[in-house]
């Protein structure tokens, strides 16, 4: 019973999360530094290819806190940290994703999208916050 609490433990997704998006995070950073160096400059987004990889890479870091905060919070500061977790990688997905898309020559309607992947993170914060003030319970 100890090992299946593990398994569905919060923190668990907040692990996963930051090492497949850590992962890809690298990967990504890696390929426009070296793969689409050319492509990026001529375009002009060498840029926004590097702003998506760090605010990938910074709410990664931010994920691991996150999963190391859950293991030792109690009461409402845990369910808002995770949702703090959930929106970092909606964040991520919709900023950094939305900026690797639009540097390789996707369409303009993402322009758009990446905003909402700002709001996410900013939201995200704010329930950190909210989890510092929380009252243990």
């Amino acid at each position: 019973m100890c090992n299946r609490a593990r398994m569905t433990s919060p923190h668990r997704f907040l692990l996963i999360a930051a090492g497949l998006l850590g992962a890809t995070g690298i990967a990504l950073g890696a390929f426009g530094a070296h793969g689409l160096q050319a492509s990026l400059a001529e375009r002009g987004m060498t840029h926004a290819w590097e702003s998506a990889a760090r605010y990938q890479m910074l709410h990664v870091v931010a994920l691991l806190a996150a999963a190391a905060w859950v293991r030792v919070a109690r009461g409402a500061a845990v369910n808002r940290v995770v949702w703090a977790g959930r929106l970092w990688c909606a964040g991520i997905l919709l900023f950094s994703g939305s900026l690797y898309w639009l540097a390789t020559g996707g369409p303009r309607w993402l322009g758009p999208i990446t905003p909402l992947g700002g709001v996410a993170f900013m939201a995200g914060w704010v329930l950190v916050a909210g989890a510092a003030w929380a009252k243990d319970e």
